[in-house]
């Protein structure tokens, strides 16, 4: 049997700036609202990019599979594993943050802000997008987490607007052609595994990883708004995510992720693999974003 040849990411066809920039214009347009009168022109390049897509996807599967494969299968060792993936996971605690609270410029912050919301894949249709056909615990946990993101039926209260918002207050535009590989990367990972159901248990392992790393990293980046003059309206959508991922990282875990692996013990390893994988993708951007600003 032939073994198959994981390349180094520096001569991987995936983790490159052509790449993640054709994937990310692809994933654009095909989730889309569009019309029935489009599909068969699309029908041909949507199957192309499908099979690249998923070579992408495995490609960071292999880099990740043995650690997954250390993670426990039973309930309760299982949640011990991944809560202790808030201090030893890929890319935690990272110097970055620290720094852009206490010492970025207004640029700085700003740079790092664009590309963080040009690689923004959209947590709320992400969960919508991997509830689909799940069983009843974890998909009524993930209902709730999406009503939530939705600020509970108010406008007002939407998390994606209020990040818009800050784009607009600080006159950032993202845009892909100006995004680093690696933010399109993470974002083009999360929307493979949100929305190919070969990965929705690794979606569920991603989406928990976010929820439970995100609170330390905004808490830092709304230090370093107040500190450039924003308000609190201004940088609410960070303010609030220091706060409230901690209670949705707890209900994931014990409402999602425990009955799920309780049903089914392979679950474990997929949720650990998806996990991971967002890990090492924000571990890769954090590194790129030190290197832009001359941190290392």
């Amino acid at each position: 049997m032939a073994t198959r040849f994981i390349a180094p990411e520096c001569e991987s066809q995936f983790l490159q700036q052509s790449f993640q920039q054709r994937l990310s214009h692809w994933n654009r347009q095909r989730l889309a609202p569009s019309y029935p009168e489009d599909w068969e022109s699309r029908f041909r390049q949507d199957e192309a990019m499908l099979r690249l897509e998923h070579g992408f996807m495995e490609e960071l599967r292999a880099m990740v599979r043995d650690r997954a494969a250390q993670a426990p299968t039973d309930p309760e060792g299982f949640i011990q594993w991944f809560e202790a993936l808030e201090q030893t996971g890929p890319g935690q605690h990272d110097a970055l943050f620290p720094w852009l609270a206490d010492h970025a410029s207004r640029d700085e912050i700003r740079w790092f802000l664009t590309q963080e919301a040009a690689g923004e894949a959209g947590f709320d249709d992400l969960v919508a997008s991997t509830q689909v056909k799940l069983p009843d615990s974890a998909k009524l946990e993930l209902a709730r987490n999406y009503w939530d993101e939705m600020g509970r039926g108010q406008e007002k209260g939407m998390h994606g607007p209020m990040l818009a918002q800050l784009v607009t207050t600080l006159e950032l535009t993202p845009t892909i052609e100006t995004t680093v590989w690696e933010s399109l990367a993470l974002a083009n990972a999360m929307t493979a595994m949100a929305t190919q159901r070969c990965y929705a248990w690794h979606s569920v392992g991603a989406l928990g990883a976010i929820e439970l790393t995100a609170p330390g990293r905004s808490a830092h980046t709304a230090r370093a708004l107040r500190r450039i003059g924003l308000s609190q309206s201004e940088r609410r959508y960070f303010d609030l995510h220091a706060v409230l991922d901690v209670k949705h990282s707890r209900d994931w875990n014990e409402l999602a992720i425990k009955p799920l692996v309780a049903e089914d013990p392979r679950r474990a390893t997929a949720i650990a693999e998806g996990a991971l994988i967002r890990l090492s993708c924000g571990e890769r951007c954090f590194n790129r974003y030190r290197s832009h600003f001359g941190l290392e």
